[in-house]
């Protein structure tokens, strides 16, 4: 890349300040599992930022103002969380509860309907502001719902519903 491109720190050293990370605009529902991974977020960001001030004017400009404004990013969210226990309203699929289903092929799946930061597809925690937690939610056993894929839509079976755990 051409240097005249890329934007330098001034002289001081400082690093050039980065735009905050967008929060998202639905209230910020935490398990207790990822209250404690924001947290953790939250306190690593806090020492390596601490390593970072610590080396001074050797410190690569760059990450100092990336540390800084992922840490400002985590404090919001933490400022913004609503922690959400274990409850499981009327048998109903609820925020925290594990919900299993049967899809069109009849192949069976487990998910969990966690807060937007905590979210894992691949281990079956779903966000529940997203297309299949929107689906999900509210659902009782035996219900079909529908969930609106790019791919298409799909027709799940709701088998069973497990209220999720206050650890």
């Amino acid at each position: 890349m051409n240097r005249a491109f890329i934007k330098d720190p001034d002289e001081t050293g400082r690093p050039e300040d980065l735009p905050d990370r967008p929060q998202s605009p639905h209230t910020n529902y935490v398990t207790p599992a990822g209250l404690r991974q924001l947290q953790g977020l939250e306190a690593d960001l806090a020492i390596r930022l601490s390593q970072l001030l610590e080396q001074g004017k050797l410190a690569n400009p760059q990450d100092l103002a990336i540390v800084q404004r992922d840490l400002r990013y985590y404090q919001e969210r933490l400022n913004r969380a609503v922690l959400v226990k274990a409850r499981n309203p009327g048998g109903r699929v609820c925020f925290g509860a594990t919900v299993e289903v049967r899809d069109e092929a009849g192949a069976v799946g487990a998910y969990t309907l966690v807060g937007e930061d905590e979210a894992d597809p691949s281990q079956g925690k779903i966000s529940w502001v997203s297309p299949l937690g929107e689906a999900l939610l509210n659902a009782e056993p035996g219900e079909e719902v529908r969930w609106l894929r790019p791919a298409g839509t799909m027709c799940l079976e709701i088998l069973s519903i497990r209220p999720g755990t206050s650890g």
